[in-house]
Parts: C-alpha cells; structure tokens; sequence
C-alpha cells in the first residue's frame, strides 16, 4: 500500500484570516467572534481557520471557517461556517438507547426491558455447558418451562454482585454481627450452584429479612445470639407523709 502524501502548505489560504473572521462575524451575527487560533490544512486547496468563541454562551467552542481555492488562482472561497467544540468545551452527554439508559432500580409498574436475544447472562436451558453443578440446575429449570436459564457467566455476576452488595459480608452490620448467617435458624440456603455461597433471610426482625444473604454475612437477629437481659425495674413504695401540707 502507497503511502499517503503529505498535504502541502498553501501561503494564499493561510493568509485568507481576514476573509475567513469576515464569514463568521456575518454567520455569528454580532461581535461574538475572538481572536484567530491558527489554521490548518485539510486537503490541498483546502484549509480551516479557526476562531475563538466569545459568546458566554459558548465558553471553549471555536468558530471552524473552511476556505478554499482552485488550481492556479489566488481568489480565495468561503466554504462553511460552523460552530465546534474546542478544549473545555461543554457538551451533551453522548446520546444512549433506551435499553442502555436503564439502570437496576428503574423499572417501575407497566415498565418492560426490551428482549435480548444474544444475552450473555442467559442460555438455553437444554445446553450443556460441562459444568456438572449449572448442568444440573438448567436440566431441572428446564422442566419448569423456561426457554432459558442463568449462564455460567449470568451466575457469576449475580454472585459477585450480591457478594459485594450490602448483605454480603463487609457491610457495617455484618462486621459488627455476633454469628454469621451460616449458623442461623432463619438462614434458608439457596438451592443448585449458589447454595454454597448464599442464602435467604427468613427473619422478620433481620434488616435483611426477604433478601439473599451470603453464608458469612451476618446482623444482631441470629437466631443463637443473645444479649444480657436489662435488670428488673424496682419502683420504691410511696410514703404518705400526713403532716406535710401542700400550700394553695
């Protein structure tokens, strides 16, 4: 493959600044248009002047002047205006598809995530995957009538995610915890591949009651926990004085 060729300087559109300032102010409409911030060349005969934007609208935008010329002449062209973003410039945040835009916690009544066909959290439930643990799960979740299950890639994260999430193990309330859920009555384990990991919270007093629970998370509800009883109140008998008068 030819290398490709540099493209030449050109003294007559580089010294078109005027011309190209006179094409922004009569686009920009006011005085709006700063100081000249250089020029480049974009193919040969054809180059870009640069402005900067004074307009407190548009802080760190440049006006973007391209000019041109044909062979042999010195009449140079104006061939587009435009307003573009510099260094600083503020800019729209890029713009996202709906499906992208969700965030875990959106969806509320009514709402529905569009279908991902090529989901790899998912997979059909009648493929082996050489997991004999996650095989196992997907041959009895197929008998539920599920078309598909959890990946080996989908359980991971769902476990890395709970792991890490507020009813894992390195939470306030469970560093502070006297047991760890392992070791609670209320402690449901979870069935197939994750229950060597994780559980559900069957206790109504737990912050975590109704929640998945990793085996080393932990709160003050164990079920084997206690904590030393509060002494019996002792309210002293009243004396009757008679002969102390309560003036009126």
């Amino acid at each position: 493959m030819a290398a490709a060729t540099a493209v030449r300087p050109d003294a007559t559109l580089r010294g078109a600044a005027d011309t190209a300032r006179a094409a922004a102010l009569a686009v920009a409409g006011g005085d709006v248009v700063g100081d000249h911030q250089g020029m480049e060349m974009v193919e040969d005969r054809l180059a870009t002047h640069y402005f900067a934007s004074t307009s407190s609208a548009y802080r760190g935008w440049r006006w973007a002047v391209s000019v041109a010329r044909v062979p042999r002449s010195k009449v140079v062209t104006v061939c587009e205006v435009d307003l573009v973003p510099g260094d600083g410039a503020l800019l729209s945040p890029a713009w996202l598809p709906y499906a992208a835009r969700l965030a875990p916690g959106d969806l509320g009544p009514g709402d529905v995530t569009p279908y991902v066909e090529a989901d790899p959290l998912l997979e059909p439930g009648f493929e082996a995957t050489g997991d004999e643990d996650v095989d196992a799960v997907a041959l009895w979740e197929l008998g539920l009538g599920r078309p598909r299950v959890l990946s080996a890639e989908g359980r991971d994260a769902a476990a890395q995610r709970w792991y890490d999430g507020e009813h894992g193990p390195t939470t306030p309330v469970a560093e502070k915890a006297p047991m760890a859920c392992s070791s609670c009555g209320f402690f449901v384990p979870m069935p197939g591949a994750l229950r060597a990991l994780f559980g559900v919270c069957a206790n109504e007093w737990s912050p975590s009651d109704g929640k998945v629970v990793s085996l080393d998370h932990g709160c003050g509800a164990h079920s084997e926990a206690d904590a030393p009883a509060p002494a019996a109140e002792r309210v002293s008998t009243p004396i009757l004085d008679d002969f102390e008068l309560d003036p009126v």
